[in-house]
């Protein structure tokens, strides 16, 4: 089974839009795909569930033990073909350090993670960034790269050559595109709400599949 953790350095990277893209994705390859969501989030679970077709789980270590996080990921990923994650936050920002982070969740379903980095009006600096990543929690399994905000096929160039430099697998990059951001938070989702959300999740799979090496990843 397809298992990975979507984090990201910061918020407002793109995780969001990235991970209802890829749920969206998989989904159409024929795979039963189950979200998750870091942390007590109610409205990205929402989200996941118009994209995947499926029901999206929360994993928090605040409220719950370690122990019933693994069983709960467990039990909701048996029988799927592939189990995606979405971070919360940049990827070792807990309430206590990276206590409850996306990070913790990683380490503790030994579950590898894909980051999505905000390259935009950034080249070669995102070695530095994707190396400090890497390295700074060896139980972090940093799996690749998805750049995203990139400004060209070029720009690309430079930010591949700069994660090959990071030894971090580059997966591929999102173009800069009107309409991928996802719409201001709501309490509810209503019927518009929810075309809303399936226009977007079939856009953004669209820019995946075009762009992103989803064999590699």
């Amino acid at each position: 089974m397809i298992q990975l953790l979507i984090g990201a350095a910061t918020s407002g990277s793109g995780k969001t839009t990235f991970t209802m893209g890829l749920l969206r994705a998989l989904s159409r390859r024929g795979l039963r795909v189950q979200p998750f969501k870091c942390g007590p989030d109610y409205i990205d679970t929402q989200f996941h569930s118009i994209a995947a077709g499926r029901e999206s789980v929360n994993l928090d270590t605040w409220l719950a033990s370690p122990e019933h996080v693994r069983e709960v990921f467990a039990r909701y990923s048996a029988g799927s073909d592939a189990a995606v994650i979405e971070g919360v936050m940049g990827l070792f920002d807990g309430y206590d350090r990276m206590r409850g982070s996306s990070a913790e969740i990683a380490a503790l379903l030994d579950v590898p993670v894909v980051l999505v980095m905000n390259a935009r009006s950034s080249a070669y600096t995102v070695a530095a960034l994707l190396h400090g990543m890497k390295t700074f929690r060896p139980d972090v399994k940093i799996a690749g790269v998805v750049f995203n905000q990139v400004a060209s096929e070029s720009h690309y160039t430079f930010l591949k050559a700069a994660a090959d430099d990071a030894g971090v697998p580059s997966l591929g990059w999102i173009p800069r595109t009107e309409g991928i951001e996802v719409p201001s938070r709501h309490l509810g989702l209503t019927i518009g709400m929810e075309q809303e959300i399936n226009k977007l999740a079939d856009l953004t799979a669209d820019l995946i599949e075009q762009h992103i090496d989803l064999d590699k990843l």
